[in-house]
């Protein structure tokens, strides 16, 4: 499924909450199902910086397509990351590297959070893109 369909299938299953804070309220609720990063995971190496609450990242590769784990210590930010993570996970890196999407705006459900929160979420959101592209590189130098 294309980053676009994914968008949209995002928006129409959200689209029963109107108010923003309700639908955070709701993916809160939703990533709750969502496992914890086991402790060998949540190592430095893996830290998004530039973000208020601890943010850790997992990307891999599995195959042809990227595969993005998250958490954090915020369950408001852990939503938002887990968010980022299935949104873009399963995709191949071109596809990624060359979105623009970013599905937390088009919710609308970083508008009440704090400008260095919405700015940590960005943070997380352009590692998930730099690593897409990290992995074109080596496959470009193949050709």
């Amino acid at each position: 499924m294309p980053l676009t369909s994914r968008l949209e299938q995002l928006r129409d299953d959200l689209a029963v909450v109107d108010d923003p804070q309700e639908r955070l309220m709701l993916l809160v609720d939703r990533s709750k199902r969502s496992p914890a990063l086991p402790a060998a995971d949540r190592i430095e190496a893996n830290r998004v910086h530039a973000c208020v609450s601890v943010v850790w990242l997992v990307p891999e590769m599995r195959g042809d397509v990227c595969v993005f784990r998250g958490d954090a210590e915020s369950p408001v930010v852990r939503a938002l990351v887990i968010l980022l993570c299935e949104f873009f996970s399963g995709m191949a890196p071109a596809v990624i590297a060359a979105s623009d999407h970013d599905p937390l705006e088009t919710l609308d459900v970083t508008r009440n959070l704090s400008p260095t929160r919405r700015n940590g979420l960005a943070a997380t959101r352009k590692t998930i893109l730099e690593f897409a592209q990290h992995q074109l590189a080596p496959r470009a130098a193949q050709s």
